[in-house]
């Protein structure tokens, strides 16, 4: 199993983060969402992006649903 990736928000751009899960790495996120720290965890199983927040588990079918995500939630760093 390849080693997890830690990161910030905003801290890597969308194509990073995307190399990182097609490569098997698991990618953790500390966010704030409601005044509290939490993580959020991407990753991808070969079909499927998945985005496991506190509240839900987002599936994406493909990379640019993905990267619309990453954008979408400020988890990469603005282009």
């Amino acid at each position: 199993m390849a080693s997890p990736l830690r990161l910030e928000p905003g801290e890597r751009s969308a194509d990073d983060i995307i190399d990182a899960l097609r490569e098997g790495r698991r990618v953790f996120l500390d966010v704030q969402m409601g005044g509290s720290a939490h993580e959020v965890v991407l990753r991808y199983d070969g079909e499927t992006y998945h985005c496991d927040t506190p509240t839900s588990l987002h599936r994406h079918s493909d990379e640019a649903e993905m990267r619309a995500c990453l954008d979408r939630m400020g988890y990469a760093a603005e282009n």
